[in-house]
């Protein structure tokens, strides 16, 4: 009998440090590692990015199937060197479940490899050159690609009595992809490129090559800057004269970026440009979306913002699905064919590529009557579920 009861009691011990070591497991934190440019040249991505992915939690909760969320956001001021060593110390340090943000290409791919290593979802919320995904299989996009956002852009410009045109890139991954499928497209409609102008991606003096675009006198002239460089470019391009000159300025949405046009005065009025989102998406949804984050943040949000936003959408409804146990290999089967509607429009990611399918809108700076006299980029045409052109086949 004595023994029985030993064994008993042993039994019982076993079970409940079962149970307790079980409970312990369930109350870790699931850990969002958050690599951002939250100082010098592109810190308005990071300061973006952050407060959307803050604004989710706060409207969502901070427990998703019984795991407390946790945010880590490291700032790696955009240099590629400082993310690398960053996303290493978050892995193995920190031990996060998932690494997210990367506010330019470069920094991207610096991490790439560690996410394929250690086999942590990569979750890309701003960098956009199209080969980001292909670097590793564990990286997903929830912002957008330079293709994706040109090709609409030159067919728009073919189409409305553009017949020549310059491109004015900066000279990165991204601006190289800009550069590359705008000019592929317009020639296809029919368009003459005359000229090809790069500036340096840090610290640009773009007086030089604008009186270059002055002195070509082409029909328009094509632009992508990074997030950040938008209101010294326009800036620049109004006290040159351009505005007047009678070349008209297309671009992508990085260029009239929501974050900016406060800064850059009527001189932004009237610029096309083709992007995925805008503050003034007529949707119900974003118009809750921008209510709240202004509400939390007292600046607009940008196009940094809302891939943020659901980036945290994305995150959230994997673990969600793995039924809060998480696991890299068993999230990223979570997020491939992920469809939602988002703040700009419903979006998809691929199962295939990993990369986000999303609408892609021309829009036009109008000073706005109805939401304060505010310049905004407002939407006229669309093209809907465009894939990225850079992996479509």
């Amino acid at each position: 009998m004595m023994r029985r009861r030993l064994w008993l009691d042993a039994a019982v011990a076993f079970c409940g440090a079962c149970v307790l070591g079980f409970a312990a497991h369930a109350a870790e934190p699931f850990k969002i590692g958050f690599i951002l440019p939250m100082t010098g040249q592109q810190a308005s991505t990071g300061k973006q990015i952050e407060a959307a992915a803050k604004l989710y939690m706060a409207q969502h909760g901070a427990t998703v199937s019984g795991r407390k969320i946790e945010l880590i956001v490291k700032d790696d001021g955009g240099a590629p060197d400082m993310t690398k060593r960053l996303a290493q110390e978050l892995v193995v340090n920190d031990k996060v479940d998932v690494i997210a943000g990367f506010g330019i290409t470069p920094a991207a791919f610096a991490a790439a490899p560690i996410a394929t290593q250690s086999k942590t979802p990569m979750v890309v919320t701003a960098a956009a050159t199209s080969a980001i995904t292909e670097r590793s299989p564990y990286i997903v996009r929830t912002s957008f690609t330079l293709p994706q956002a040109t090709v609409p852009i030159a067919d728009w410009a073919a189409k409305n009595g553009i017949k020549t045109a310059v491109t004015f890139v900066a000279d990165y991954g991204p601006g190289l992809d800009a550069e590359k499928f705008f000019i592929s497209q317009f020639k296809l409609n029919g368009g003459k490129v005359i000229g090809e102008i790069r500036t340096p991606l840090k610290s640009p003096d773009f007086a030089p090559f604008l009186q270059k675009v002055a002195d070509l006198k082409p029909d328009a002239v094509f632009v992508f800057l990074p997030s950040g460089q938008g209101a010294a470019f326009m800036k620049q391009f109004g006290e040159r004269g351009l505005d007047k000159s009678g070349i008209r300025l297309i671009a992508t949405g990085d260029v009239t970026d929501d974050d900016q046009l406060a800064e850059m005065g009527d001189v932004a009025l009237g610029v096309v440009t083709s992007h995925h989102y805008s503050a003034a998406h007529p949707s119900a949804m974003n118009k809750k979306f921008v209510a709240a984050f202004e509400a939390a943040n007292h600046f607009r949000p940008n196009f940094m913002a809302v891939a943020g936003y659901d980036g945290m959408h994305l995150i959230y409804s994997a673990l969600a699905a793995t039924g809060g146990k998480g696991g890299g290999d068993a999230l990223l089967a979570a997020m491939k064919g992920q469809v939602f509607e988002s703040p700009r429009g419903q979006i998809l990611i691929d199962a295939q590529t990993r990369d986000i399918v999303q609408d892609i809108y021309i829009r036009k700076v109008e000073r706005v009557p109805a939401m304060g006299n505010q310049l905004y980029n407002v939407e006229f045409d669309v093209q809907k579920a465009v894939k990225d052109p850079g992996k479509a086949k």
